[in-house]
């Protein structure tokens, strides 16, 4: 049995619109940011607490395939889970659907644990066990 993924709500506002009435291609990043952080945070511990821990997870890479737009009001359902957490390595997937189930994109974000200095540093434990019951492979 596949684990469940988490789920962020997104209302579509105009700021994240082009001239076009369409999402701009580059708002989808931070999309999936806020999406990454109410996972962390849903897990109970949110970013800034790993960050006064002396723990970062900065982005390395970033793939997103783009499937439909989105536009202005839709509601964006935006499903987030760890493919990855080892040693310094931490990687997420992502799926946007709209109300209608319409699938807008797909992604995945590699990241490494750091410290605030930028080194790197072990996952800490309790945060890879917490990520345990929702890994699964990503989209390919």
């Amino acid at each position: 049995m596949e684990s469940a993924a988490y789920r962020h709500a997104h209302r579509v506002t105009y700021a994240d619109c082009t001239a076009g009435n369409h999402v701009y291609y580059a708002r989808y990043l931070s999309l999936l940011e806020a999406a990454r952080n109410e996972f962390l945070r849903h897990l109970g511990q949110p970013f800034l607490d790993w960050q006064n821990q002396d723990t970062l997870f900065p982005v390395l890479e970033c793939h997103v395939r783009y499937q439909s737009p989105a536009h202005y009001d839709d509601l964006l359902h935006i499903e987030v889970w760890p493919t990855l957490a080892e040693r310094v390595r931490l990687n997420f997937a992502y799926r946007i659907v709209n109300q209608t189930g319409a699938l807008i994109l797909e992604a995945e974000t590699c990241h490494a644990c750091t410290s605030l200095r930028e080194k790197p540093k072990r996952l800490p434990d309790s945060l890879r066990q917490s990520l345990l019951p929702f890994l699964r492979a990503a989209i390919h």
